[in-house]
């Protein structure tokens, strides 16, 4: 009796736990290619600057890059539900190592293009994959709490990765830190072969197809509510180290340390709260934080203006990303969670590639700060579609009212 009671008590407690022995590697694979991608994010646009580019071009090969894993989202879906998570991530990641190693040998935009357009077919189906291997292994009832730890492996590579990349700009050369990101990528994929994962159920077993689409419609809302935020983060990305410059405000270096720290503290908290609140109580707040940040950057007379930036737009995002991601993820049926997945990814990879080249334009006819004017009008257009949703459910919810 007493060992049977104890086998009940842990296949109670079982369920419930986050951190098991593939949680920790996927969070590791995700921190070391994250890490690798964020050492590139803000040393790109200097490196294109070098080969003698404009800010035109700097919008276009970041906004391509977004583009082509915006394309291969739909696919990488498809093929997690047909083909297994451990093959579509595995890819990614060779994909990813092998385009960002051969930026070291690039002498030309041409080439650096085709490259950057390969990057995103990596970057598509490795990232869509993180996340849907990570919900698998997450208990259903504490989603958005493990998401947002799931989340924090990438932060913690976004709190030293831009840095790190812009130190080591200056002192090595680009195919020197171009060879480095390749290697935190490297060590992603021999990280990734040690996950046990889901398995992909046999075509004769399945108890529906696996249909192809380019979207699951359960996740289209708190994607599109995405899609207005990380519009903001093409022009964060792409362009706030030349706008620093312009601007003669020092530590660039640090605004991307502080926003990683506070995205980092927001992860803490912010799941559990859409656990045990839902949606309403994360993202309105969060979406503030972000507007305030980017009127912020518009204005930006000194480093500590830039800091408090930082800070209210790692708070802000760190809040409002995981919790559209479990809100996507929740609502889907068991056998769509890889296509929920790509959806949201799709929209947050549309957003920033949009961004970057809308911002490329909006640099070279004006300047670096009206680009986050722009910026902010597009939180305040995520918050009104919110209220707008929230009017739509109610009214659904209450037809008297109406």
């Amino acid at each position: 009796m007493l060992i049977l009671r104890t086998e009940s008590n842990q296949t109670a407690v079982k369920p419930d736990k986050i951190w098991t022995r593939d949680f920790v590697f996927i969070c590791l694979a995700n921190f070391f290619v994250f890490f690798g991608f964020q050492m590139t994010l803000p040393t790109i646009p200097l490196f294109v600057k070098e080969l003698g580019a404009t800010d035109q071009f700097v919008g276009v090969i970041v906004g391509i890059f977004t583009f082509s894993a915006l394309l291969l989202r739909p696919y990488a879906g498809h093929a997690l539900e047909s083909k297994g998570r451990q093959f579509v991530y595995m890819f990614g990641l060779a994909v990813f190592v092998l385009s960002v190693g051969s930026f070291a040998f690039i002498t030309s935009i041409a080439l650096l293009i085709i490259m950057r357009i390969i990057q995103g077919v990596g970057w598509g189906f490795s990232t869509t994959a993180g996340g849907t291997i990570a919900t698998d292994l997450i208990p259903p009832k504490r989603r958005g709490e493990g998401m947002g730890y799931f989340g924090l492996s990438g932060n913690l590579a976004l709190a030293f990765g831009p840095s790190l990349g812009l130190t080591l700009v200056g002192v090595i050369s680009f195919t020197q830190l171009f060879l480095i990101c390749a290697a935190c990528g490297l060590v992603a994929f021999l990280l990734s072969s040690r996950i046990r994962y889901k398995k992909a159920v046999p075509p004769e077993h399945r108890t529906a197809a696996v249909k192809f689409d380019i979207f699951e419609k359960t996740a289209i809302q708190p994607s599109v509510l995405l899609f207005f935020i990380t519009f903001t983060f093409g022009g964060i990305a792409t362009f706030l180290p030349l706008h620093a410059i312009e601007k003669g405000v020092a530590g660039i270096e640090s605004y991307f340390l502080v926003y990683a720290l506070f995205l980092m503290l927001s992860r803490t908290f912010a799941g559990r709260i859409y656990d045990r609140k839902g949606h309403t109580y994360v993202f309105p707040p969060g979406t503030i934080l972000i507007f305030a940040a980017m009127l912020l950057l518009a204005w930006l007379p000194s480093t500590t203006v830039l800091l408090i930036a930082a800070a209210l737009y790692g708070m802000g995002f760190g809040t409002v990303q995981p919790a559209l991601q479990a809100w996507a993820v929740d609502k889907a049926p068991g056998n769509r969670k890889g296509m929920a997945n790509a959806t949201f990814f799709s929209f947050f990879d549309l957003g920033i590639g949009i961004g970057a080249i809308v911002f490329g334009q909006l640099a070279y006819l004006f300047n670096y700060g009206i680009i986050y004017v722009v910026s902010a009008v597009s939180v305040i257009i995520s918050l009104l579609v919110y209220m707008y949703l929230l009017l739509h459910a109610s009214r659904k919810n209450n037809p008297s009212r109406s």
